[in-house]
């Protein structure tokens, strides 16, 4: 077979852009989407039930989870990007050794991190910035989130594989039913049996073990090549491969989860010597960083449903296709973007009311002060937000091509570069308002350096292809 006919015969690399970009971005889109309404689900529960302060409890155990998220990029962005790679180079053999090697390490290190957490959860959840009044919240809340690690973290990053075998429909089926069956056992655990906090973290691991009892039975049955148990297992030159597309990902979601330890312990600091004590602006974070992550479902979703294309017509040599892919997901990630902005901006309370239990004693006793610092927080710290999916979206790009240094590069300027430094900087002259102008600050040099990246690199196919 010729490589011209390899091309034709794989939608990737002849079918009408527009609608492959509709076949994988939406199906990942709504992967994100679903992927977010657990936490989003486990938010307003608990902010409902037992009130602000498990909000707060949410957000200093969700580093855990954006740890879990990082090795879900190492191991299931960087086996799917290789995976495409092989296909478009027509190499299946060496496509279906990469996908068994991902999915060995996957469930390696889920129960790995699992252990760890359940040995070392309440350190951790001080060391995660849990104040005297948080952490017996975080504490329960974190022991239990421990025991559903493996299945969170196999699910999520076998989804990737899946979308790269060219089944995003079955990856939204598995992810959606895992949230759907969330939202019904968290409803049942937390107001029917009044479990509170505890309910709402058992209800999410029997979801997530569901989803992952999915992804098993998809994994039977892969199109693109044919995966056998012999597949299943860790192979240094594959391993090694994986590693190199998958760290940028992996590193920029280690980066954030150093940036919401450094945050929570630094609102904690500073809260304390604020009017608003160190509770509310912890929990308003939680609650602000569960909207930004339905922001981020959607640029994300873009970013993922492009990546097939992007890599397979990378390795194809078909620059033109990869170029037109770029700019139409750029249009995509900013439209959605700018309504989000516009809610932000204009329905700030309204948005964060939905969190919370107004007519709770613990609300009606600090409630002004928990929405004056949550309306401030989100107008300021999400300024930026209608241009800030462009930095994940160029780094996904740059991954997705084989290009690692430069998808790691812009992968960490946000986060590495300058979110981190101004947290700890800002403060020391701004005090608790030096976290919210960090925001802003930060995106505008990310979105600036991703643009220069972006513009060189497709002037360098641009010259190749001609």
């Amino acid at each position: 077979m010729t490589k011209n006919s390899t091309i034709l015969d794989n939608p990737l690399g002849s079918a009408p852009i527009g609608k492959l970009m509709l076949k994988f971005a939406i199906p990942a889109i709504s992967a994100s989407l679903a992927t977010a309404a657990y936490n989003i689900t486990n938010q307003i529960l608990i902010g409902q039930r037992v009130g602000y302060l498990g909000n707060a409890a949410t957000s200093i155990a969700f580093p855990l989870m954006t740890l879990c998220g990082a090795l879900a990029f190492l191991f299931g962005i960087g086996a799917a990007s290789n995976f495409n790679l092989k296909l478009g180079a027509g190499q299946k053999d060496d496509a279906a050794k990469i996908a068994g090697t991902g999915i060995f390490m996957t469930a390696l290190v889920g129960i790995i991190i699992a252990v760890i957490t359940l040995i070392f959860t309440k350190p951790l959840m001080i060391a995660f910035g849990a104040s005297e009044q948080i952490l017996p919240y975080a504490v329960t809340y974190a022991r239990i989130i421990a025991c559903g690690i493996p299945f969170l973290l196999f699910s999520t990053a076998c989804s990737n594989l899946i979308r790269a075998d060219g089944s995003p429909g079955y990856s939204l089926i598995c992810t959606a039913s895992g949230a759907l069956l969330n939202i019904v056992l968290g409803l049942v655990f937390v107001f029917v049996l009044d479990k509170g906090i505890a309910g709402a973290a058992t209800a999410t691991v029997i979801s997530q073990l569901a989803t992952a009892v999915l992804t098993v039975l998809y994994l039977r049955r892969f199109k693109s090549v044919k995966l056998t148990i012999a597949h299943i297992r860790p192979r240094g030159g594959s391993l090694k491969s994986i590693a190199k597309l998958g760290i940028p990902g992996c590193l920029n979601q280690i980066l954030m989860m150093i940036v919401q330890i450094t945050l929570n312990n630094t609102l904690r600091s500073y809260g304390a010597i604020s009017v608003y004590g160190s509770e509310i602006p912890i929990a308003v974070v939680g609650v602000v960083s569960q909207l930004n992550m339905l922001v981020v479902a959607f640029t994300v979703g873009i970013a993922l449903g492009s990546q097939p294309i992007f890599g397979f017509n990378y390795g194809a040599k078909v620059y033109s296709r990869v170029i037109a892919t770029y700019k139409r997901a750029l249009i995509a990630v900013i439209a959605v973007s700018a309504v989000f902005f516009a809610c932000f901006q204009l329905f700030p309370r309204e948005i964060v009311g939905i969190f919370v239990n107004r007519n709770s004693e613990m609300f009606i006793e600090n409630g002004e002060l928990f929405m004056q610092f949550a309306e401030r927080y989100i107008r300021v710290f999400l300024l930026m937000i209608a241009l800030q999916g462009l930095q994940p979206l160029t780094a996904t790009f740059f991954t997705s091509i084989g290009k690692a240094f430069k998808g790691l590069f812009i992968t960490v300027t946000r986060q590495g570069i300058f979110m981190l430094p101004l947290f700890v900087i800002l403060p020391k002259f701004f005090g608790i308002d030096g976290l919210i102008y960090a925001g802003p600050i930060a995106d505008t040099a990310a979105i600036a350096m991703a643009i220069l990246f972006a513009i060189l690199e497709f002037r360098i196919m641009s010259r190749t292809n001609a």
